[in-house]
């Protein structure tokens, strides 16, 4: 897991998560509204559903293209608990969430090497491409 991630606001601009993930060298940033979790912004997120479709990032606000219908764990779930909803979620990256406060990312990257890596490559990334 990747403790404490970044986080940035929904009113925020693409602009300004591209530059979080380059200044932290992550590919993801969750979203934040009122200091709740509000969903999660990854740079395949900002070029497919912004970039691509010509909107300008600078005025492009983070809560437009982000995912809001995020999964969550606890710290105290167990891996196999995370991978399995992993694989039934299709998705390649859980917010681990304590006291309503995001405490970690777990990706498909972590579960790699945590476990059989080549089984959670196969399984996770054969899921659609926009989860």
């Amino acid at each position: 897991m990747t403790h404490d991630p970044r986080t940035v606001s929904a009113d925020s601009t693409l602009t300004d998560a591209a530059r979080f993930m380059r200044e932290d060298d992550v590919g993801a940033v969750i979203v934040e509204r009122e200091g709740s979790i509000a969903g999660i912004v990854t740079d395949r997120d900002i070029v497919v559903r912004a970039v691509a479709d010509g909107r300008d990032p600078g005025s492009t606000r983070v809560s437009d293209v982000a995912s809001s219908d995020v999964v969550t764990v606890t710290p105290d779930q167990d891996v196999d608990q995370v991978r399995r909803l992993m694989r039934e979620r299709d998705v390649r990256r859980v917010i681990v969430e304590q006291d309503g406060r995001a405490a970690g990312i777990v990706s498909l990257g972590d579960l790699a090497v945590h476990g059989d890596a080549e089984q959670e490559l196969t399984d996770i990334s054969a899921a659609s491409p926009n989860n």
